[in-house]
């Protein structure tokens, strides 16, 4: 008898791309054939950035990869989240179903569910034309997913436009429970307040219900201990499987595609205190300006204390190479920088003793699945609305606050990260939340059952 064939379609971002790797890599353990669709852009990046130590591709075990065009031009700026989700939505779905066509052409088992994108959506009735059930799978926090499909009552009630622009300046909450947010601050929007990547994004959010209705299951990365008030507001349909994780000794390849992992760094947690290290990473996107950067690099040794810092190639641009060669010198025997890690092997060490974050969701339930306190630097996207979850909810950490200029300056970076370290409060609540997750996810526990429920549903 023929494994369960599964389709896995993420969103073309590093943030979609774990996720849905991780729950490919579970999926394969128990029994089921899944085949991962990446854009070919990121498709090459991901094969690129396997380990060949590992045995490259082989290190993916039964996740067979496969890749469709996103519509754009190989220089296109795929960083223009708008000309990207505008090209993703016209030309995705009949790429989609070409795919299944030449799959299946080839041998393979029948499609018979696509783990799909919800921010793809546009996908799932093309699956549904192939007979293919469809399970919508979205990567951030149930509080988010609420907010994008109450945005029509958000509208109706006058909070916004139909373009996504704040009517009124205010926080509010869906419910007690979730996390409050100003209007200024939504998913769909930058810094500044602006929708990004207007039109196309914003227009997309407005599809999420169409799209939501479409599917025969929905999965999120989450935990009922973590957002009780926010999985409350959905139907019964909803199954939170979080916090995601390929394998417990977080060795198995989870779909990086900005660069190779640079292996120093855990040998160099190794030799350091338990509790000692401050760790910070921004993800995949964010990017600071000079100036930020160096008041961030400044206030890290302005702490005394060890730390790693990630430092994409492109997390910056302008910089004196000359400043930061000698900054290097300086904290050579202190801090380490890398270009990228195994964020998850690193949130894990007993070294590390708080975490400085864009909190993006993956990151957050990392963090929060190791019992890491927070400081929170969101970019955009749904980062504040975790930053709320953080600061104002879970109580597992604190908020660096910019001065009148928008810097976050290095005292302000050393007074927060004191603050932090010494608050046994947080610690206790970040330990309490942190034993939550992995009751949650241990055997018996509700992601443990929505998971069983999750494999049973597939496997029909």
């Amino acid at each position: 008898m023929a494994k369960p064939h599964v389709l896995m379609l993420p969103f073309p971002a590093q943030g979609h791309v774990t996720p849905l790797m991780e729950l490919s890599h579970r999926l394969v353990d128990h029994g089921f054939e899944v085949t991962f669709v990446n854009t070919e852009v990121y498709h090459a990046r991901v094969l690129s950035a396997l380990p060949p130590a590992a045995g490259g591709a082989a290190a993916l075990g039964g996740i067979r990869l496969a890749s469709i065009p996103d519509g754009l031009d190989n220089d296109d700026d795929r960083k223009d989240l708008s000309k990207l989700v505008d090209s993703c939505y016209r030309h995705m779905p009949g790429h989609l179903e070409r795919l299944v066509a030449e799959l299946e052409a080839a041998g393979r088992p029948k499609v018979t569910w696509l783990v799909g994108d919800l921010n793809l959506g546009v996908c799932y009735e093309a699956a549904k034309n192939l007979g293919i059930k469809v399970a919508s799978f979205w990567p951030e926090s149930a509080a988010c997913l609420a907010i994008m499909l109450n945005v029509p009552k958000l509208i109706e009630e006058g909070l916004f436009n139909d373009q996504g622009w704040a009517e009124r300046d205010e926080a509010f909450q869906l419910v007690p429970g979730t996390p409050p947010l100003h209007t200024s601050l939504m998913p769909w929007m930058d810094k500044m307040g602006k929708p990004v990547g207007e039109p196309a994004v914003f227009e997309a959010i407005t599809r999420f219900n169409e799209f939501y209705n479409l599917a025969d299951m929905v999965i999120c990365n989450t935990f009922r201990d973590a957002e009780a008030a926010a999985l409350k507001l959905f139907s019964t349909n909803i199954l939170p499987i979080g916090p995601l994780f390929a394998d417990r000794e977080l060795q198995k390849p989870v779909g990086h595609f900005l660069l190779p992992e640079d292996e120093r760094c855990i040998k160099w947690l190794d030799a350091q205190p338990d509790g000692s290290v401050v760790y910070v990473a921004f993800g995949s996107l964010a990017v600071f300006d000079p100036c930020q950067f160096v008041e961030l690099a400044e206030g890290l040794e302005l702490t005394g204390r060890p730390f790693v810092w990630v430092v994409r190639p492109d997390f910056t641009a302008g910089l004196s190479m000359a400043w930061l060669d000698e900054f290097q010198k300086r904290v050579a025997g202190t801090g380490i920088i890398v270009s990228w890690c195994s964020q998850q092997q690193v949130l894990a060490h007993r070294a590390v003793a708080c975490f400085v974050s864009h909190c993006g969701w993956n990151s957050t339930t990392e963090g929060v699945r190791n019992g890491v306190p927070f400081l929170c630097w969101p970019y955009f996207f749904d980062q504040f609305l975790d930053r709320s979850y953080i600061t104002n909810v879970w109580r597992t950490g604190l908020e660096l606050s910019p001065s009148a200029d928008g810097i976050v300056t290095k005292e302000e970076l050393r007074s927060k990260v004191e603050q932090v370290l010494g608050d046994r409060e947080i610690k206790k609540r970040a330990r309490l939340l942190m034993d939550a997750s992995r009751r949650c996810i241990g055997e018996s526990g509700s992601s443990y059952n929505s998971f069983t429920t999750l494999v049973n549903l597939l496997g029909k």
